[in-house]
Parts: structure tokens; sequence; C-alpha cells
């Protein structure tokens, strides 16, 4: 499944979807390797449980409205010389963003709590299975795919050459798994922190939202009334 055609087959599904909406509180995140279709797989999965579904840009939208700049959010979120907690996100924005970053650590934490408080959603990364692992109403899955079938997607959506996008899956694969690792202390990928992996380039996108909506209804029929 193609990235280029993400919204037309988001479209499609919400149309066909004909399920109950899941009656009891629950969350389900999805962390994702870049180019495995994880936003959209995340996207067909909450209209397919009829949950609310908060994105990375939703949350740091959220981030934003407690007074940090995109700007420096921004900085945060590429901090791609990070290597783990010993090392910090200050190694890459110098000591003056030091004490915005922990705080951007903070808000986002915060937020994500507060929004699966709020309502039954599918949240997807910002280290949301780590922050949430204390709660019993929340499966936490992983998306993964083969570099060479995630280079191919991004080469036809971004227009790029085959070897730029491998170049951008080393780079955003770095800078995710420093960033989780920074938050966590652990690795994105580690089946341990996860209750599902599953490689998309299997079921293709569609066919892998259908399986994790349906592992979702399995788990949670106990609570349907």
């Amino acid at each position: 499944m193609l990235l280029k055609s993400s919204e037309n087959l988001c479209g499609n599904w919400q149309e066909k979807v004909k399920g109950e909406v899941m009656k009891k509180h629950l969350v389900v995140t999805l962390g994702c390797e870049y180019g495995a279709g994880g936003p959209v797989i995340g996207k067909l999965l909450a209209a397919g449980l009829g949950l609310e579904l908060y994105d990375r840009d939703f949350i740091d939208s959220v981030i934003e409205r407690t007074g940090v700049s995109r700007d420096t959010l921004d900085k945060a979120n590429s901090a791609k010389q990070v290597k783990g907690r010993s090392l910090g996100f200050e190694a890459f924005l110098g000591p003056r963003y030091e004490d915005l970053t922990e705080r951007i650590i903070y808000v986002q934490k915060e937020a994500i709590r507060k929004l699966a408080d709020k309502s039954s959603c599918v949240i997807i990364g910002r280290c949301a299975d780590y922050i949430l692992k204390d709660r019993q109403d929340c499966l936490n899955f992983f998306v993964y795919a083969p570099e060479h079938v995630r280079a191919r997607n991004l080469e036809e959506e971004l227009s790029v050459s085959i070897e730029e996008a491998r170049e951008m899956l080393e780079h955003q694969d770095r800078l995710l798994h420093a960033r989780y690792k920074y938050m966590t202390g652990t690795y994105r990928g580690d089946r341990r922190n996860r209750h599902l992996l599953i490689d998309s380039s299997v079921l293709g996108w569609e066919g892998t939202a259908r399986f994790l909506e349906q592992f979702v209804r399995e788990k949670f029929a106990e609570l349907q009334t």
C-alpha cells in the first residue's frame, strides 16, 4: 500500500465500516517505523473501532498550547545527536534548551495521560506505550516493515530516488530510536514493550488495520455489554 493513496483509503474505510463502537473505555497505542504505514493504519483502526484518534501532530499542538514554540518543539523533535539518557536532548540543543526540553517531555506525558483518561482512543507514537504502561485498559502495538518496502513507499510518495529514500529511513530510524531510548530507557521495537508487533507488508495497510481491530475486539470482548 503506497503512501500517496492514504487519504482515499481512509475515506473509503470510514464509508465501509459498520462495526459497533466499543462501549467500554479502552486505549490503543501504535508505534511505527517510518514508511511502514503506521499513521494510516492508526486512522483506519480508530475509524473501525469508533475511537478518537490522537496522532503526533495533535499531541504536538497540545504541547504548543502550553507556550512551547513550534521552533523549540521542532528542535527537540529533531535532536538527531541524542543517543541515550546519558546525553539528553541538551547535547544537541545546548544548555539554554535543557529546561525547555524537560518541560516538553513533562507536558507530553501529561497530555497523553489526559487524552487517555478523556476518551477511548488510538494514540500514534510519542512513547505513549511507555507513558501508559501501567494502564489495564491499554493495548500496545508496533508496526514495522522490511527496509526495502519502506524505501519504496517513500520513493513513490515523495518522488525521491531510492538512495535518497534509504538515507531518509536511516536518519529517521536513528532519530526515533534515540528519542524513544531517551524517554524510556529501552528500545522501540522491544517485544516486551508491546502486546503485538506486526509487519504491515504482509497484509497491507488495510489488512493490517483489520487484523488489529479484530485483536482489540477479541481482547475487550468481555467488556462489551
